[in-house]
């Protein structure tokens, strides 16, 4: 399967709308290049990865339950551009449902659920039942890697046009977990939720021998049982970070929405493409459907 992370491509589409067109936000263009991104894709991996399947965001509810911080200076980042992102939104949405209504690519958008879980959790699928089908992910966020663990799993950089790869995905994982994460407002271990969000506030250091020494007694740290303060950030960053730790209820919601895909009919495309005058694609309406079909 080929899980692509929809709100990366999407708002990279944007951003090279706004470089090619005159217009603020032009709805059109930015359908095309988000439809033509998922067209080149699939063309490209299909062969030997099968389907392709949108991953979409639908929040951070879980998450800002055990972290309120959680992508805070993302919303504040917002907040304080000239971008209209109530527009950016709205062209996403839009293109996300026009694509799960027309086209045959399944798309999984669960309110509460980011793309993060969905494509953890379908990756997590492939290893049931002996299927182990190989996975090619799309997507530039490095949080992905630890997914290798997974020997049928891969990762491709929209950004670099290169495979990223790491030779101990489980250690870049854990040291991932007590370094935390800047672009997510995750803190380090040693420091309080509010380090990137309160004015004047800062992270503790963390030295690399400090992290070394930890990554080597990496099962006390789970099994150490105590109250303190390094104990309940360890666990904050670990909730927050390691995508094992999704809670059941949203991979269920995740699997059964996955379980209840039904492919479009290859007829709904043309019209689709001449309704939104994508006329450019009518002529490859085959990019656009699994291998096969």
């Amino acid at each position: 399967m080929i899980l692509v992370d929809y709100s990366g491509i999407a708002i990279s589409a944007i951003h090279q709308g706004l470089a090619f067109s005159k217009k603020p936000l032009d709805e059109g263009l930015i359908r095309h290049m988000i439809l033509n991104t998922l067209r080149m894709y699939n063309v490209k991996f299909r062969n030997d990865y099968g389907r392709m399947i949108l991953c979409c965001d639908g929040g951070s509810v879980w998450r800002k339950k055990i972290f309120p911080e959680y992508k805070a200076s993302r919303a504040k980042g917002r907040e304080e551009s000239s971008m209209d992102w109530n527009e950016v939104f709205r062209i996403l949405n839009l293109v996300r449902e026009e694509v799960r209504e027309n086209l045959s690519f399944e798309v999984i958008h669960i309110q509460g659920a980011e793309a993060d879980d969905v494509i953890a959790t379908l990756a997590e699928m492939t290893q049931e039942f002996g299927k182990n089908e190989p996975v090619m992910i799309i997507s530039a966020d490095h949080d992905f890697i630890q997914l290798q663990k997974y020997s049928n799993v891969k990762q491709f950089s929209p950004r670099t046009k290169q495979l990223i790869t790491h030779e101990d995905p489980i250690r870049h994982l854990r040291e991932k977990i007590l370094r935390g994460d800047s672009g997510d407002g995750v803190p380090n271990v040693l420091s309080h939720n509010e380090s990137f969000v309160k004015e004047g506030a800062r992270q503790t250091p963390l030295r690399t021998k400090q992290v070394n020494e930890w990554l080597e007694r990496w099962n006390e740290l789970l099994e150490y049982d105590d109250d303190t303060v390094l104990k309940s950030n360890f666990n904050r960053n670990r909730e927050l970070i390691d995508l094992s730790c999704i809670p059941a209820q949203i991979k269920n919601e995740i699997q059964k929405a996955h379980g209840m895909h039904n492919q479009n009919e290859s007829s709904k495309i043309l019209p689709y493409f001449m309704q939104k005058r994508c006329s450019a694609l009518t002529s490859l309406i085959s990019d656009f459907m699994p291998i096969g079909v």
